[in-house]
């Protein structure tokens, strides 16, 4: 009975390290270069066969290297693929995880940047999460770059682009007295 458990145990974690598309071997930088080459087709279209395997790729060099905060960056473009893929749990996971391990990192406030506007406005169109993405942007990363953009995010949430253009047209003609253009 003990060897029949023992091989189920075995079996199954082969099962797994298969399933996760390989033999465990220690990816390398070069492997996310090559990965990358794969990700848009020649016409710059997203490769949507390969992309979900080089978002994984990029995650299993995360894993691989949880304690080189370098790895960020795959992590966030692995939350890129997704986002691009339309998968809302695979993005908010990694969008999580990232905030999670790499709090400090020049790409957390990007990721919920992202996060809200193509995640929860475009995909989901839920103006309450996106809201909340957005102002925990700005309360967490108050030096950020970003902040001005998640403050215009929240201004135009639940807009059409058309009443955006509008508002963003209308502030510019009522401070600037310059032609923009001329016949």
């Amino acid at each position: 009975m003990k060897n029949i458990l023992k091989v189920m145990v075995f079996a199954v974690l082969a099962f797994g390290l298969f399933a996760c598309g390989g033999n465990g071997k220690k990816l390398t930088l070069e492997d996310m270069r090559e990965a990358q080459a794969t990700l848009f087709n020649a016409d710059r279209t997203l490769n949507e066969k390969e992309a979900p395997k080089v978002a994984k790729k990029y995650c299993r060099y995360v894993e691989q290297n949880p304690n080189d905060t370098s790895v960020v960056k795959w992590l966030y473009h692995a939350m890129e693929i997704n986002v691009m893929l339309k998968d809302v749990d695979k993005s908010e996971k990694l969008c999580n995880q990232l905030l999670e391990q790499y709090p400090q990192s020049k790409w957390a406030p990007m990721s919920l940047l992202m996060l809200g506007s193509f995640v929860y406005e475009d995909i989901l169109n839920d103006t309450a999460q996106a809201h909340m993405a957005y102002q925990k942007l700005i309360d967490n990363y108050p030096e950020s770059d970003l902040v001005d953009d998640a403050q215009k995010s929240i201004e135009f949430l639940g807009l059409t682009n058309e009443e955006k253009m509008s508002i963003i047209m209308m502030s510019r003609m009522d401070g600037d007295d310059e032609v923009i253009w001329q016949d």
